[in-house]
């Protein structure tokens, strides 16, 4: 391995730890899930670099695709309520 994949390796490490962390970290859960959808995409990349490629599309394609959109209807419907409950209470 030479000092330029040792340090592209590093690089893509921090950010899927980075985006990883941001999951765990963030308050708000649109923004969680934001950072659940980079963590996924950035461990797909770690399977392209290993020239696992079908891993990698199975990934974005189930987790990314299917996994992620439906945590983001999920959080859209239960938004949609909350912000239903202020109105009523300021109205």
């Amino acid at each position: 391995m030479t000092l330029v994949e040792t340090g592209a390796f590093a690089v893509l490490a921090l950010t899927t730890l980075a985006f990883s962390l941001g999951v765990v970290l963030m308050r708000d859960i649109w923004h969680s899930a934001l950072m659940l959808g980079g963590a996924l995409l950035s461990l797909a990349v770690h399977f392209v670099w290993l020239n696992a490629e079908f891993p990698a599309a199975m990934q974005v394609l189930v987790y990314v695709g299917g996994v992620l959109v439906l945590i983001a209807f999920a959080v859209m419907l239960t938004r949609a309520e909350e912000e239903d409950e202020d109105v009523e209470v300021a109205g």
